[in-house]
């Protein structure tokens, strides 16, 4: 049986506690990235910025102060504004089967969840592209 340890992310772009939104938002725009841990200098995982979340205090501020003050807006705007916090995320553990989280996914319509270790340290993260990735894999495999 799969596990998460498997398909899991490992090369993570973080952000710290101290980031702002302009921060998150440059960030995902750069790094190609969709949803960013927020994490402390021992890399426990603090908070989760979603894609959700960021598009959605984004386009308030454009409502709010327009397009010529959002940059700025975004720059005043601390990351604990945006993100979810730890308490409140699913999380899962590497050794995870795959068919379990891809159930999980599926019932709770999440777009990522954080892998941690035993002391709350992010190790990965899984996001819906990796069980994409999986599945062109896995159907590549079939087509021989």
């Amino acid at each position: 049986m799969l596990t998460i340890n498997e398909i899991m992310t490992t090369k993570l772009v973080t952000l710290g506690p101290d980031a702002t939104l302009k921060d998150a938002h440059e960030m995902t725009r750069e790094q190609g990235v969709r949803h960013l841990p927020v994490v402390d200098e021992n890399g426990k995982l603090l908070s989760l910025v979603t894609q959700k979340a960021l598009v959605s205090k984004v386009i308030s501020l454009l409502t709010l102060y327009g397009a010529n003050a959002l940059e700025r807006r975004e720059s005043w705007t601390s990351i604990k504004e945006v993100a979810v916090p730890a308490e409140e995320c699913s999380r899962i553990k590497a050794t995870d089967t795959v068919r379990d989280v891809a159930r999980y996914f599926l019932d709770n319509r999440h777009g990522c969840l954080p892998v941690l270790d035993d002391y709350g340290v992010l190790i990965g993260i899984v996001t819906s592209s990796d069980f994409v990735r999986l599945a062109a894999q896995l159907l590549e495999k079939t087509e021989c």
